[in-house]
């Protein structure tokens, strides 16, 4: 099976005590959970991929198609994939949907109408108003993608569910307001991405 190399989030004590001492709550959290981590795909096509798979599925769901698809399509790269027809891409457990905005985004690159290489140079703004300008990508996969490739140091997604559910579990809310979470986000600036990876953790706790 041909899999897409992986590696973790690169974050160490300079994250860890600048967001201990700019909010002790989250510090306390992060006494006690240590150092999770958070694997990441430097790949930025295998990413976005990866990340549309994940669209709106439990992460167990993602996991096991995306599996799938490395098993039965080989590697994730947009030769490859454009290659291969939609009902295969579909077969692996995708929507039609999923299946043609994948096949789609894969011959883009091919026929080079799109450059993914383009958004390392870009600010996080840009890249993400570059990727939701692609049909199947929004928001949240367009931070996923910032997080999980091109490892932005200070993403905090709203549109992440964990991410909420961890954030209202670390601050004992019963419900979470865009305008809570944004001002919570702001303590965590410059590190957010730092601090979303404990917000997963305690999502999962």
């Amino acid at each position: 099976m041909a899999t897409a190399n992986k590696k973790n989030f690169d974050y160490g004590q300079r994250e860890l005590g600048y967001l201990r001492n700019a909010d002790p709550v989250l510090g306390a959290a992060i006494d006690r959970l240590g150092l999770p981590q958070r694997e990441v795909t430097p790949d930025l096509f295998a990413s976005l991929v990866e990340a549309m798979v994940g669209q709106l599925i439990s992460v167990k769901a993602a996991d096991t198609i995306w599996a799938r698809m490395q098993e039965r399509l080989g590697a994730m790269t947009p030769n490859n994939v454009a290659e291969h027809t939609v009902e295969a891409i579909k077969s692996c457990g995708l929507s039609m949907r999923k299946a043609e905005n994948i096949h789609a985004i894969a011959s883009a690159i091919v026929h080079g109408e799109l450059q993914l290489e383009e958004l390392n140079d870009m600010p996080d703004s840009e890249v993400a108003a570059k990727l939701t300008s692609l049909k199947g990508v929004g928001q949240w996969t367009a931070e996923m993608l910032l997080i999980h490739a091109l490892e932005r140091p200070d993403i905090v997604s709203w549109g992440d569910a964990a991410i909420r559910k961890g954030m209202m579990r670390l601050y004992g809310l019963s419900e979470l307001s865009k305008k809570q979470f944004d001002e919570y986000r702001a303590f965590y600036s410059p590190f957010g991405t730092v601090a979303s990876i404990y917000l997963w953790q305690l999502s999962s706790e």
